[in-house]
């Protein structure tokens, strides 16, 4: 019997020893290791200079004067550089087929298009413009004509989605 006292003996001592050193292993000194803020430091400087590099290359890119789209080669109109007689938009007339002339404003009506051609005969008369290609805002105020494509509309007399404008 001696020898199973003398187990039962050591056998607390041992699991005392295992809890001991589960414990040391549980705990972590945090501020004993300092190269965890150095590399989140460079982290940061390399998030800043990315973010510098982005803004920069999109501010370089936003001020290329080029008058046509670099996708599909056509004129691309901007305020200054709207002359008469020039025509600005997709260059395959073949789905634009309709056309009007008059003064371009601004305002479609109940919600249908973004602008409309005053033309002679009155309100009744107007036509209600959007466009998927030009950006009709450059034209605001001057006499233009315009191919496109009619749509059905609900509250416009005439609807159209304008591929094309000539400045007259």
């Amino acid at each position: 019997m001696d020898d199973l006292s003398k187990k039962e003996d050591t056998r607390p001592q041992m699991q005392n020893l295992n809890k001991k050193e589960d414990v040391k292993s549980l705990m972590h000194d945090f501020n004993s290791d300092s190269s965890g803020k150095i590399l989140s430091m460079k982290m940061i400087v390399i998030l800043v200079v990315v973010a510098l590099l982005g803004v920069g290359t999109g501010y370089a890119l936003s001020q290329n004067s080029s008058s046509t789209d670099p996708i599909t080669g056509e004129k691309v109109a901007s305020k200054s550089d709207i002359k008469k007689g020039e025509k600005y938009g997709d260059a395959d007339m073949s789905v634009f087929k309709d056309t009007a002339e008059g003064e371009l404003k601004e305002g479609g009506i109940e919600g249908e298009g973004q602008f409309h051609l005053v033309r002679p005969g009155g309100e009744s008369q107007n036509v209600y413009l959007t466009s998927s290609v030009v950006d009709l805002s450059l034209f605001v105020g001057k006499k233009i004509k315009v191919w496109g494509k009619t749509f059905e509309a609900q509250k416009a007399g005439w609807l159209m989605d304008v591929g094309q404008v000539e400045v007259l």
